[in-house]
């Protein structure tokens, strides 16, 4: 469920963002009302380096004809609002690229097969193929060859969102550890009077809870209208990506044998937990744009 509402806030930001009015008034309120969005900027080799996309927009007349295909793309085939990231100027570089939104149904545009994932499995997965796809150039978010820059301020924006998901992840896998390791009984008396399993608990809880703060310390950061967030929102999702990451894989040390098994629950969330690390910039990426803000800041001084 979280997943669903964070992916269409993925292809909501860049109308919020970017959007004119026009385009917001007649997206934006179907959205509020239900609507699915997408994101579509990933490709079979432009993963974590986004500016190495090819898919390509022709200006001809007043549209743009779009070909390439997208891949990974969360609520594909699903969503009725894809915010699509193409390369309109190839000399140009990740500076040639321009972001469109387009609607599913639009002739040319057609979507692969839902793939099979270790986790978020109730999460449709699938690429985005566009054939010669006509969009109009009122579509156009912000103008052309703003495209890396819608990109990179809506993961600013929706990143924090990730960060809740790990830390929703987490405190269910706590849960599930602590009153497991309080039912269970081993040599005459519950496993969670044992000092090993109250030390592995009781970092888990330290984690959760230091994860969630950061995570509200980047929303407060956001809600304030700070507009420099690119650093507070990349620590908030790569911490609380490892937390979870981490958390979910104690959960399954707790519950012993009992944990590896589908009978339980903890195993899912530790594959849950795992793309948390990954989609909407690698937590490798997450730690270079922290150094890279830190960097900045300094020269700022």
């Amino acid at each position: 469920i979280a997943l669903a509402f964070a992916a269409t806030a993925l292809g909501t930001f860049p109308l919020i963002l970017f959007g004119n009015e026009e385009q917001k008034k007649r997206y934006l309120a179907k959205i509020a009302k239900g609507t699915i969005a997408a994101f579509a900027l990933t490709e079979a080799e432009a993963g974590s380096d986004a500016g190495s996309i090819k898919t390509q927009a022709v200006k001809d007349g007043n549209h743009y004809v779009i070909n390439g295909t997208k891949q990974w793309i969360t609520n594909a085939g699903e969503a009725d609002v894809y915010t699509v990231i193409t390369i309109t100027d190839k000399s140009k570089g990740a500076r040639g690229a321009t972001a469109f939104i387009v609607e599913k149904g639009t002739k040319g545009m057609d979507f692969g097969k839902k793939e099979k994932k270790l986790g978020i499995r109730g999460s449709a997965t699938r690429e985005v193929v566009f054939t010669d796809c006509r969009v109009p150039k009122e579509n156009i978010l912000g103008r052309e060859g703003m495209g890396f820059i819608v990109a990179m301020k809506t993961f600013d924006y929706s990143r924090p969102g990730v960060a809740a998901q790990a830390v929703g992840i987490a405190q269910r896998a706590l849960d599930e550890a602590v009153n497991y390791a309080h039912q269970r009984k081993q040599f005459g008396q519950s496993i969670s009077s044992f000092q090993g399993i109250q030390f592995m608990l009781a970092d888990m809880s330290i984690q959760v809870e230091a994860a969630r703060a950061l995570v509200y310390r980047a929303a407060q950061i956001i809600d304030a209208g700070c507009k420099d967030i690119a650093k507070i929102s990349a620590i908030a999702k790569t911490f609380a990506s490892d937390v979870a990451m981490k958390v979910t894989t104690d959960a399954i040390q707790v519950l012993g044998g009992y944990g590896y098994m589908r009978d339980y629950p903890v195993e899912k969330l530790m594959r849950d937990a795992k793309i948390t690390q990954i989609y909407e910039g690698t937590n490798q990426i997450q730690r270079g744009v922290i150094a890279a803000n830190l960097i900045k800041e300094l020269k700022k001084k």
